[in-house]
């Protein structure tokens, strides 16, 4: 019984082992003496991209390098047959790799064309790289052609096509003149991204003859050029007298339209159109429009906001560039031109492909024998990807069959797996737009335990710090680590301990206990290995003595100390920062071994010394700051607050002031600026200092006017630089003599709070106010109205007195006076009030609805008699509620006390409404008008209650539903759609199927089984259709049965288009509207709501700002000004007294124009007009003269260099000297049109019309920063000429012209 406990137990832990690996890859050490024991299959560590375009001047190199053991040999394949290089004497393989290099000298760059594919192979398995194209760099010459001069009308668009030749890979293009300055572009003269060259709009300044279009070949180093156009913009009159000498007075150009128009796209056409772009590929857009004024572009996508850290804009924002593309950018970009005229849009529709990558590659996986494992190989891409493996680089399905071996779509299974099996297993996925190949080897191998880790290392750590003791492994199958430490026999584990997968322990906290042995042994079934390492627990380093402040004198010397406490079998090191950063390099600073001292201190030696403790464990660091004092003969200055004053004495005592004299205390190094004079009142408020006075400090005497009835006690307090000194002792008491009071209560206010009374109150005096003894307050009232006398009572101690039996809401005058007994303060003025409101006493009259669509209704009614308010009318509340038992809340409205009338909003359709009317004051509601009820009509209804799918079969189902909740009319009937989807999720047509009310079941036929369906179920009125609920069901087929996924619940959603995300809106806003002036932009609004804290708020349209907010005080209308021109959203909203959103209107959009400013038109200028001339009359001048000058003719060096050269050749350009080669072109020995002459040489007649003759005078070959080209041309032959004429390369100019692309 034991052994077969023994055997199950075995056998568990073998499954368990299994199992692991079938999860966790055993990866190879990277150690080189661990390796040299390992056999290992190949591995492409190098190779060529799959796409190399070789330059024909170079030679060709591809590479393939591989690692493995044994190392491996290489083979090629080109074409998919085998390339044998041991033939072709110009190709050369490397040494130790398989990478070839062909001499293509003499030879044609075409003849190694071709696929190329290199295998890496021993005696455990071959790995192949991708398939490498190589195709020759080309740069073709530009096709012959007569371009004809070009005569526009101003202000018409124009396109100047460039249409380069085809060149691998594709040209650059660049626009410039005849003498190498690009062409200046702006948003009207912009190059589109094939090249062309579009004008919004022609002017007469765009007239020249040197538009000359540049393809620049990358890989070739040369630089074609086109035949210069000539353009001529003229107005109607000019063109139809310029062409009417070549066409026989016909007239060319009539009425056509070059005014001011809207725009349209000339790039690309139509109102929609559609791209493509791959997944990580970058995507551009291009929108190019014409109209006069020139439009401005402008991009938003449809469905969402641009990727901000994605998306840039270039060719003046034509261009809409998106890098590394993703699926979620694939929807409708809308491109938007517009000016003064008008606005045109265009949608480009962009769909997202994505050739295959790698969501999960294949991982090298090694087992031991007899052991189970998994090689994924996980693509992704739109097409799905088909995914193919081989073996060695053979189809698997033509490698020897293994029955150990399960090949899945994405995955091969290995189970119990047999010495000799190792091999590389290639993953090759593809779809239209690529591919990917992968290596995996599997590496069968039977290796006991090896400990990487150094034997005997050991690991110092700080006290109370994390200590980390590794134990690296090796082995097959892989070895279970567990941890010993010296004198414990178990395995340590728990709270204090984390093992992690790499067999490293981790002890959290370090304390001088867990210092000593520790044993790590790995073990699997082919063996054990132990290894020792050894922690050591370190104390901490500390600073037990700080550096502290310190103040000196100029010249003086400084010591700051800094005391450290560390291990002892740690070194530490000092180093010392002033201001964070390094001493200076002075020798005044002197560094000690716990200190730092300063000689001789001056100014800049002022700041904040860092003291830093290092070891090679940890540090600590200290800080203090030194302040320079200036130095003086006498010994240092200590500055401090003064001393307090004493001998305080009060003369000229008089009834309502008194003259008060003290002595100074010592000012302590620095001059008292002011003294306080306090006052106690000893009679009413004992042992409280309030501030009576100030005086300079020059002063020692202060005159003090004193209150009536007022026992005083005074003090004084002096004040410098420092701060303050402390109070002087108390003077002797003094007591003024009492007084009728000099004022009365302020704050008096007068309401009532019942229908019958009327509340004063007041703010009471203080007794320092009051005087005297017997303080009262005589209050007096009557009513405005008649000649009522004042009716008066004295009262004490209070600040309120209730006058009762008033009459409701009547007007009354107010007087509170202050009395004592020494007689009655000033008469005060009176102030007005009303007494108690009470409730309205009766309805609003008239009242009547008007029901405006099934969800609004009108409420009007005429004001109330004022007579029937009883007090102040702040508005009227409708209260409305549905007739239905179900339903017995009511709902209120609240209006304004000017309105007579007021919108219900969001009624329930086809329901019966009972509403009345209220006025309301400051005491509460009026008694309500008769109730009167309405109808509101017919609506769409609500979604259906449910739906469900039942009673699958082979080719039908049925689909159940129950009817709305919310009906809101009466039903017509129901719509039912359905569509398929595929396995990528993509919607098949739509079947519709039309049903009427009084069904709720529906059984649909001809299906097709394994088949997922979507259905959309939406109930009908005479008003239209109500939003649907969907559901989704799959019939899987399997051995004719019919299985439904899990029951999916149904969505409500809409079939309708989508409505703006606004906040909802109960009633409150209407009427919303905005108009802008030069002031700014003024809107207005009606608001029905309680709340009246309005507030406008604004931001700019698509944009990620915070919305700015302005008050509006309770208005209607409100103009917001400072607004910078552009496009904004607006929107008013009323919040509660918490700050909460209740109400909101609906946004607005405003659009602020560009004020053009008041400027004077120079060109209408005298002086202007007549500068203009005399620079035109010089420029005749002076091209008149250069016209003599170059009519002498003469030999320059330019000519005579021509003239050596009797077999011109095209020569490629130069990288080293950036010179231009010399040209030729045996097809035509015309001298370029509209080139001219240098003045220091002449050009060939049998110079290419295709180069570059255009070149400035003097220099030395180059171009200027600007782009300009100064200087003659020079070249260098690189090949014979013989090997220069089967060339198919182009000439090129100088090497410099790159800089221009």
């Amino acid at each position: 019984m034991e052994s077969i406990l023994q055997c199950v137990l075995h056998v568990s832990i073998t499954v368990l082992l299994l199992l692991g690996h079938m999860i966790t890859a055993l990866e190879v050490p990277l150690d080189p003496k661990l390796l040299e024991g390992l056999p290992q299959p190949p591995t492409i560590t190098h190779q060529s991209p799959k796409d190399y375009i070789v330059d024909p001047r170079e030679n060709i190199v591809v590479h393939c390098e591989a690692k493995g053991k044994p190392h491996p040999s290489f083979s090629w394949t080109r074409n998919g047959t085998h390339f044998d290089i041991d033939k072709d004497p110009k190709v050369m393989k490397k040494a130790g790799a398989g990478t070839l290099v062909i001499d293509i000298s003499g030879e044609k760059a075409e003849a190694y064309e071709g696929v190329y594919q290199c295998t890496a192979r021993n005696e455990h398995g071959a790995a192949v790289s991708n398939n490498i194209v190589i195709r020759q760099s080309r740069s073709p010459l530009w096709a012959k052609e007569r371009i004809e001069p070009i005569v526009a009308q101003e202000g018409v668009s124009l396109v100047l096509q460039c249409r380069p030749p085809a060149g691998l890979p594709p040209p650059i293009i660049f626009w410039m003149d005849n003498n190498f300055l690009r062409l200046p572009q702006n948003s009207r003269v912009s190059q589109a991204l094939n090249g062309d060259l579009y004008f919004s709009n022609v002017r007469a300044e765009d007239t020249r003859s040197d538009y000359i279009c540049y393809a620049r070949f990358p890989h070739t180093q040369t630089i074609q050029q086109k035949q210069p156009i000539t353009v001529r913009v003229l107005n109607v009159d000019a063109i139809n007298e310029t062409m009417a000498a070549f066409l026989n007075d016909t007239d060319f150009f009539s009425d056509s339209p070059s005014g001011e128009r809207r725009p349209t796209f000339l790039v690309p056409s139509g109102a929609s159109s559609s791209a493509m772009v791959l997944r990580g590929d970058v995507l551009q857009l291009e929108c190019i429009a014409e109209g006069l004024p020139t439009p401005e572009i402008s991009w938003r996508k449809d469905s969402g906001d641009l990727p901000m850290n994605r998306t840039t804009l270039h060719n003046f924002q034509k261009t809409l560039m998106i890098s590394d593309v993703t699926e979620a950018d694939a929807g409708d970009y809308r491109c938007m031109a517009s000016n003064s005229q008008g606005a045109v849009y265009h949608i480009i529709t962009v769909t997202v492909k994505a050739a295959p990558y790698w969501i999960r590659t294949p991982k090298n996986l090694i087992l031991a024998p007899k052991e189970n494992g998994v090689l994924s190989c996980l693509p992704s891409g739109n097409p799905k990807p088909t995914i193919s493996w081989s073996m060695n680089g053979i189809p698997i399905e033509n490698s020897p069959r293994d029955p150990s071996r399960k090949v899945e779509e994405d995955s091969i299974i290995f189970s119990d797996v047999q010495p000799g099996s190792s091999a590389v297993y290639q993953c090759n996925t593809s779809n239209e737009f690529g591919y990917l190949l992968a290596n995996a080897f599997v590496n069968v191998l039977a290796e006991p335990p090896r400990v990487l880790t150094r034997p005997n290392k050991v690991y110092p750590v700080i006290t109370n710090g994390p200590a980390l003791l590794d134990c690296a492994t090796f082995g097959s199958p892989i070895p279970k680590i567990t941890w010993f430490k010296e004198g414990q026999n178990s395995v340590l584990d728990g709270d204090d301990y984390e093992q992690h997968k790499n067999g490293t322990l981790e002890i959290h906290t370090a304390q001088k206990a867990d210092s000593g042995k520790y044993t790590c042994v790995a073990m699997n079934s082919l063996g054990k290995k132990e290894n020792h390492v050894y922690l050591e627990v370190k104390e901490p380093t500390r600073i037990l003595k700080q550096p502290e402040y310190k103040v000196v004198q100029r010249n003086g010397n400084v010591l700051f100390e800094c005391k450290v406490k560390h291990d002892p079998s740690l070194i530490p090191t000092m180093t010392w920062l002033k201001n964070d950063g390094e001493l200076p390099d002075d020798e005044r600073f002197v560094v000690d071994m716990d200190s730092l001292t300063i000689y001789n201190v001056t100014e800049g030696d002022e700041g904040t010394y860092t003291c830093i403790m290092n070891t090679t464990l940890d540090q600590d660091t200290a800080s203090a700051k030194l302040t320079l004092m200036e130095a003086t003969p006498t010994p240092a200055i200590i500055y401090d607050q003064p001393d307090p004053p004493t001998d305080l004495e009060m003369t000229e005592l008089q009834a309502r002031s008194v003259q008060l004299t003290w002595v100074p205390g010592s000012d302590n190094n620095s001059p008292i600026q002011r003294f306080i004079i306090q006052y106690e009142d000893v009679l009413h408020q004992q042992g409280v200092w309030h501030n009576l006075t100030e005086v300079p400090g020059t002063k020692t005497t202060a005159h003090l006017e004193l209150s009536p009835y007022v026992l005083y006690t005074f003090r004084v307090l002096a004040v410098n630089e420092v701060g303050f000194s402390q109070p002087s002792y108390p003077s002797a008491r003094y007591q003024t003599e009492p007084a009728v009071p000099e004022e009365n209560p302020s704050e008096v206010d007068a309401a009532g709070n019942e229908h019958d009374n009327l509340v004063i109150s007041w703010k009471a005096l203080t007794s320092l106010q009051s005087n005297g003894p017997g303080l009262q307050y005589k209050v007096s009232w009557r009513q405005t109205d008649g000649d009522k006398d004042w009716e008066s009572v004295s009262v004490a101690n209070v600040s309120k007195y209730v006058v009762s039996g008033t009459p409701t809401y009547v007007k009354y005058e107010v007087k509170v006076q202050a009395v004592n007994d020494y007689g009655s303060a000033p008469e005060p003025n009176a102030i007005r009030g009303f007494s108690g409101e009470d409730l309205p006493m009766a309805p609003p009259e008239a009242v009547q609805v008007l029901v405006e669509n099934s969800t609004l209704a009108e409420v009007q009614w005429d004001p109330i008699n004022p007579q029937m308010v009883r007090g102040w009318l702040k508005g009227y509340k409708v209260y409305y509620w549905k007739e239905d038992p179900q339903i017995e809340e009511q709902k209120v409205l609240t209006f304004g006390r000017n309105k007579t009338q007021g919108k219900l909003a969001g009624l329930q359709p086809y329901s019966l409404y009972t509403f009345n009317v209220r006025a309301f004051n400051g005491k509460g509601e009026g008694p309500p008008s008769p109730n009167q009820q309405f109808n509101t009509p017919e609506g769409v209804p609500g979604p259906p209650a449910s739906l469900r799918i039942t009673n699958p079969s082979l080719d039908s189902l049925t689909v159940e539903w129950g009817p709305p909740v919310e009906l809101n009319g009466q039903l017509t009937g129901y719509t039912l759609r359905y569509q398929p989807i595929n396995s990528t999720n993509e919607l098949g047509p739509l079947e519709e199927v039309s049903l009427p009310a009084n069904k709720t079941s529906c059984t649909l036929h001809s299906l097709k089984y394994s088949t997922r369906y979507k259905f959309y179920l939406n109930a009908n009125t005479v008003k239209g259709a109500g939003p649907a609920v969907t559901e989704e069901t799959v019939i899987i087929m399997d051995e004719g049965h019919t299985e439904l996924p899990h029951p999916v619940y149904p969505i409500t959603q809409s079939l309708r288009p989508p409505f703006p995300k606004v906040r909802p809106t109960s009633p409150g806003f209407g009427n919303v509207s905005s108009s802008v002036g030069e002031d700014g932009a003024v809107l207005s609004w009606e608001y029905w709501g309680l709340d009246k804290n309005l507030f406008v708020e604004y931001t700019v349209e698509n944009s990620k700002e915070e919305w700015t907010k302005e008050s509006v005080n309770g208005s209607q209308t409100y103009l917001l000004k400072g607004l910078k021109p552009g496009t904004y959203k607006v929107r008013v909203v009323a919040k509660d007294h918490t700050g909460v959103t209740v109400h909101s209107s609906q946004e607005l959009s405003i659009t602020v124009p560009v004020i053009p400013s008041q400027q004077v038109d120079i060109a209408t200028q005298g002086w202007f007009i007549g500068l203009m001339c005399a620079i035109a009359l010089l420029i005749l001048v002076l091209l008149i003269a250069c016209f003599i000058k170059r009519n002498k003719g003469g030999k320059y060096p330019v000519k005579e260099k021509e003239d050596a050269h009797a077999d011109p050749e095209i020569q490629p350009m130069k990288d080293d000297d950036g010179t231009f080669g010399e040209y030729s072109d045996t097809e035509d020995h015309k001298p370029l049109k509209g080139s001219r002459t240098p003045s220091n040489g002449t050009v060939k007649k049998d110079d290419s019309d295709d180069s570059l003759v255009d070149y400035g005078e003097g220099g030395e070959g180059q171009f200027n920063e600007d782009g300009s080209f100064i200087g003659q041309y020079s070249g260098k032959k690189e090949r014979d000429t013989a090997e220069g004429n089967e060339s198919s390369e182009a000439p090129s100019p100088v090497n410099a012209m790159n800089s221009f692309v």
